[in-house]
């Protein structure tokens, strides 16, 4: 009887534990310059900041990053510009092989990641929303144009964004 009961809340476990996902965080790209592609001074030292607040010592965990593909011109690489150092130091390949406006290309990589620890997603801020949502948020407002620091945090089932966060990045976040 003892074996079954076992056998029984084992069972509910493994159950459990297919049933569940990683938490998606999603971030807005660094600081942008005044003229032209790739990151300001700020938008630099925010890739810096983000090795402490997303590193192998955080609670969040990463096991894999995803960026908006970038273009051969140099536009749309602040995304993968911001994530670099974090992704070398955890040893991670940034995954770049959704556009920038397909939020079902990124569902589709969401639902089909089978890995250790959960997902960052680094995206242009007024595509965040859309992706939020595709991923099934239903409480989800735009991200704010004047902020570079928000960490939304969308755990599976991914029905709502838990929390609004700050990066909290010294010099750049109030």
């Amino acid at each position: 009887m003892k074996s079954a009961v076992l056998l029984s809340a084992l069972g509910l476990a493994v159950s459990a534990a297919a049933a569940s996902g990683p938490t998606v965080y999603l971030i807005r790209h660094g600081e942008k310059p005044d003229d032209g592609n790739g990151l300001s001074a700020a938008g630099l030292q925010r890739a810096q900041c983000l090795r402490t607040v997303f590193g192998a010592s955080s609670s969040y965990n990463i096991g894999y990053i995803m960026v908006m593909t970038p273009k051969s011109d140099g536009k749309r690489q602040r995304p993968l510009d911001t994530v670099q150092p974090l992704a070398t130091d955890l040893g991670l390949t940034v995954d770049t092989s959704c556009d920038r406006d397909d939020e079902s290309c990124v569902k589709d990589v969401v639902d089909g990641y089978s890995g250790s620890g959960n997902i960052l997603l680094c995206w242009e801020h007024d595509e965040l929303t859309n992706i939020a949502e595709k991923l099934g948020a239903d409480n989800v407002e735009d991200y704010p144009d004047d902020s570079f620091n928000l960490i939304w945090t969308q755990p599976y089932d991914y029905s709502k964004i838990t929390s609004i966060t700050s990066e909290n990045c010294p010099g750049l976040d109030n």
